[in-house]
Parts: C-alpha cells; sequence; structure tokens
C-alpha cells in the first residue's frame, strides 16, 4: 500500500469517526478527531510541496501541522484531565 492510498483511508476513517461523534453529540472527541485530521492533511501537503520545489509555502504548512499538533495534545489533555 503507497503512502496516497494509507492517508486517503486514514483521513476517511478520521472524517467519518468525527462525524459520528459530532452526530452523538460528544463534540470533544468530534474536535479531537478533527484536530489529527488537520495534522495528517497538512504534513501531507508538506512533503509534497517541498518535492515540487515551493519552499515557502511548504514551509507554511510545516508550520500549520506542528500548530495543530500541539492543539491536539492541549485538547488531548483536557479531555483527559
Amino acid at each position: 500500500m503507497n503512502r496516497k492510498m494509507a492517508l486517503g483511508i486514514s483521513v476517511a476513517v478520521l472524517s467519518i469517526a468525527s462525524l459520528i461523534f459530532l452526530i452523538q453529540g460528544n463534540l470533544d472527541i468530534a474536535v479531537l478527531l478533527m484536530t489529527l485530521l488537520f495534522v495528517l492533511t497538512n504534513s501531507f501537503r508538506y512533503q509534497k510541496m517541498k518535492s515540487q520545489g515551493m519552499e515557502r509555502e511548504a514551509k507554511w504548512m510545516f508550520g500549520m501541522a506542528v500548530l495543530f499538533a500541539i492543539l491536539f495534545v492541549i485538547i488531548l489533555i483536557t479531555i483527559l484531565v
């Protein structure tokens, strides 16, 4: 299985899971899964932009991926405590 297929499957699973939790009313878990989804998509965009030679845009996507990773940890800690 290549990287694009693995990313597509993980994005689909995270999207469906966050939608299910959103419908059930578990907003904290839904937001947690959405932030993880943003981490995955932004890190994939970073790698793609860097390979295409778009250095500034890749740097921006890397910053967004790091930001959402930090937010994921903060939300996870908030949920657990």
